[in-house]
């Protein structure tokens, strides 16, 4: 089932900064635009200084703390997105941002501080808890798992970028690509990045989501 948001979100994603060299989102079939991956409404950079996901910059949200979360804040809620870019590999938009918290109430209510607010949670099984936010078009994806530190913060783990066609993605990627599989959404397919791709954080390919038949 599709996530839809009760009503127009004011926020927006405008960016997120990444470990990796920008070299490794080439060999996967991305386009760059002075340095960056243009998807949607947000920009993806890729500093080449290593580690994951490093911080994002979301805009029409509150000035307060995301309980670890590192961000930058903008005004321009309404701000104009980047001019499209075509990749070879059919990208087309970041479909969900995943981040880890050891716990999903207290993430949850920094995250409605800031006027981001949650649409569902979920239960996943062994314990483990998911609760989705839309900022602006993108879902985060909060998990929470049994056994961490609970007073540790929030952290980025991984994300999700839709593509056209998956099997055309996957033949540009080649060895860089795990298997398609079904994905958790009915009737969506996904692949994930192997970590030989030397992108530096979990990456998975997702096909669009399929509309309801009424």
């Amino acid at each position: 089932m599709r996530l839809v948001p009760a009503a127009p979100s004011t926020s927006r994603l405008v960016e997120i900064v990444v470990g990796s060299p920008p070299a490794a989102w080439e060999r996967l079939g991305f386009a760059l635009r002075d340095g960056d991956v243009v998807l949607g409404a947000t920009r993806i950079r890729p500093t080449g200084a290593g580690g994951g996901i490093e911080r994002w910059t979301l805009a029409g949200v509150g000035d307060v703390a995301l309980d670890g979360l590192a961000t930058g804040m903008v005004d321009d809620a309404n701000g104009s997105d980047p001019e499209p870019v075509e990749h070879p590999n059919g990208a087309v938009r970041i479909d969900h941002v995943v981040a880890r918290t050891p716990s999903l109430d207290r993430t949850v209510a920094a995250l409605d501080d800031a006027g981001l607010e949650l649409r569902r949670t979920r239960e996943a099984g062994g314990g483990v808890r998911q609760g989705f936010v839309w900022v602006g078009d993108t879902i985060l994806e909060l998990v929470e798992a049994p056994g961490t530190d609970p007073a540790a913060p929030a952290a980025f783990w991984g994300l999700v970028v839709v593509v056209e066609d998956i099997e055309r993605a996957a033949a540009l990627a080649g060895d860089a690509l795990g298997d398609v599989r079904d994905a958790v959404q009915a009737g969506r397919r996904i692949a994930t990045v192997r970590e030989s791709a030397g992108v530096g954080l979990p990456l998975a390919l997702m096909t669009p989501h399929v509309k309801a038949v009424r």
